[in-house]
């Protein structure tokens, strides 16, 4: 979707309706969201119902005050203040249901999006591509909006129309021309308020991004304190914020401009429903053709049939906001299932679990589009430990993250397992804070499954968790920091347990290949040696990138990645390679 066109089109409304009907089947939410709703109907039944009885109350009320009679007036009045306990009762658990609702409707909504963001690595690819802004503040923000938006216009909707088969028979039964003059005021000021508060529409959509822009420039000087401190780089960081909320506050002098003028408009029509009732009843009051307490029950009646025809000019600043809203949450649905869609038919990768295989595949740099590797031809089955070494950083970086699909494949074809199946470990261990136990989860699988499934299928128990560390010598760490404490393990953990931890996840996970990414980094030659020897005695088969070889007694094959993109395949036996084969 174009992010410029925010009318929502055929598509859009198919996936909002779809949207709508997994809502409602979903396992867990939809029984209970559907209760829900029938509750929402059965209480605006009601409300109306009352509003119906409270104009005839509220008429013979103010003409029992005409008659001077004062039973009918008590009488009246008790009926008043009936109406009035029993319509308040309603409303306030109308507005409870409809806030349930609205918090699990977003509750769903949220869990699915944060699935589709994170799965097939579309968060990746949206920040590779871009065309997709604050992607973080849609989820957390906008379908909160979205959800509590949608919901209370279509109580609004379904509520205009209940007040206009309710109403309309009133307002009819008093004078068809009030009728006919509501229905025709409506209709004016509906387009009259559509062409002036337009442009909100647009501008709503760039303030959301605006405010997002202004608050990541915020982030970004807290979440590198250190560095900006150090290097005392303030003066940049001060200066864009400063640009972003220039950007923020230009944008919403235009909306405030443009609210001016839809506000002129609208407190202007707002002020006429009350007095267009008076102006053609009165007349027939003075002529003594109808109750005095009929100019109060035809204006009431005239301003519930005129809400609910005027639901545009109403709410039209909030319906420009939740379009905006809806526009941006489509855009990052639609692209999310773009990504997801072209990462499962991408040619490039083909699937077997017991091996990897290149075919022919041409690697170049995406700066330089310098040739990294060319018609690479080789096959590492399961069972097989490879050492890939060269003194091209880019070859070695290129082929690592290419395997996984991070890298971008100029021609040939992989053969590899599932994702889950695979575990890539950087040379720098990555430990995002959390629990211990959240560290050791297992990879988020590739293929399609419902999220519960696969959070099941993430979680490990404790006592792998205790076998794992216990294997690597870092069961104390159970002991000092516990499985279940949130710690920021960058700043508690050296770095060569740092790795460990990264490696008894791998164990934990048991995949069919682990690729390591220079290891003599974080780990001795010693170290290395053994966490090979693990690997194998958990038949995990093993490929190694490093800038020049060291012992290759745990390896069956070296691959050297030469320069200009030439490369070379031996076996090894015993620790030596074997020429001639």
């Amino acid at each position: 979707m174009n992010e410029k066109q925010l009318l929502l089109d055929r598509q859009s409304w198919g996936r909002f309706i779809s949207s709508l009907k997994l809502f409602a089947i979903s396992k867990q939410e939809g029984t209970k969201a559907i209760w829900l709703f029938i509750g929402l109907i059965a209480f605006m039944f009601g409300l109306n119902g009352l509003n119906v009885v409270n104009s005839y109350v509220g008429r013979d009320f103010i003409t029992s005050i005409e008659n001077r009679n004062l039973s009918e007036f008590m009488k009246q009045a008790m009926l008043y203040v009936g109406v009035f306990a029993v319509t308040t009762i309603v409303s306030v658990f109308f507005r409870y249901t409809e806030e349930i609702l609205g918090l699990l409707w977003r509750e769903w909504s949220t869990k699915r999006c944060i699935i589709g963001y994170a799965s097939h690595r579309v968060y990746y690819r949206l920040k590779q591509k871009k065309g997709v802004e604050n992607p973080d503040q849609r989820i957390a923000d906008d379908i909160r909006t979205y959800t509590a938006g949608t919901l209370s216009f279509m109580l609004m909707l379904l509520n205009g129309t209940f007040a206009v088969i309710a109403f309309s028979g009133v307002l009819w039964s008093i004078s068809p021309l009030l009728f006919v003059v509501s229905v025709a005021y409506a209709a004016v000021g509906t387009m009259l308020t559509f062409i002036l508060g337009r442009p909100l529409v647009r501008l709503n959509y760039d303030q959301l991004d605006t405010e997002a822009n202004f608050r990541a420039s915020l982030t970004y000087l807290r979440g590198n304190a250190d560095f900006v401190a150090l290097s005392r780089r303030e003066g940049g960081l001060i200066q864009l914020s400063l640009n972003k909320l220039a950007e923020l506050l230009s944008n919403f002098r235009r909306i405030i401009k443009i609210n001016r003028n839809v506000n002129f408009f609208t407190n202007g029509y707002n002020w006429m429903i009350q007095i267009i009732p008076a102006l053609l009843i009165a007349p027939l009051f003075i002529e003594g053709k109808v109750q005095f307490g009929v100019i109060t029950q035809s204006a009431m009646a005239f301003s519930q049939l005129i809400g609910a025809f005027s639901l545009i000019i109403t709410q039209f600043q909030s319906i420009s906001s939740y379009t905006a809203v809806a526009a941006r949450l489509v855009s990052l649905v639609e692209r999310s299932v773009q990504e997801k869609d072209e990462d499962m038919s991408n040619p490039v990768f083909l699937k077997n679990e017991g091996l990897i295989a290149y075919s022919g595949l041409t690697l170049h740099s995406p700066r330089s589009n310098r040739m990294v590797i060319e018609n690479l031809n080789l096959e590492i089955p399961r069972g097989r430990n490879v050492l890939v070494q060269g003194p091209d950083e880019t070859a070695r970086t290129a082929l690592f993250h290419a395997t996984v699909g991070l890298w971008a494949v100029s021609h040939g074809h992989i053969t590899r397992p599932w994702l889950e199946h695979i575990l890539m470990l950087s040379e720098l261990p990555y430990l995002p804070p959390g629990t211990l136990r959240e560290l050791l989860m297992r990879p988020w699988p590739e293929d399609e499954y419902r999220y519960e499934r696969k959070l099941g299928e993430c979680q490990v128990s404790d006592e792998s968790i205790l076998q794992s560390l216990t294997e690597l010598k870092l069961e104390s760490l159970i002991t000092i920091y516990g499985l279940d404490k949130r710690h920021h393990w960058e700043n508690d953990l050296p770095l060569a347990e740092q790795k460990f931890l990264v490696i008894a996840r791998a164990l934990l996970a048991k995949p069919a290949f682990v690729f390591l990414d220079r290891p003599g980094t974080t780990l001795s030659p010693a170290q290395i040696d053994w966490v090979l020897g693990l690997f194998r005695q958990h038949a995990i088969s093993c490929v190694t990138f490093e800038e020049r070889g060291g012992s290759l007694d745990r390896y069956d094959a070296l691959l050297d990645l030469e320069e200009g993109g030439a490369w070379k395949y031996r076996p090894v036996w015993n620790g030596r390679i074997v020429d001639g084969v």
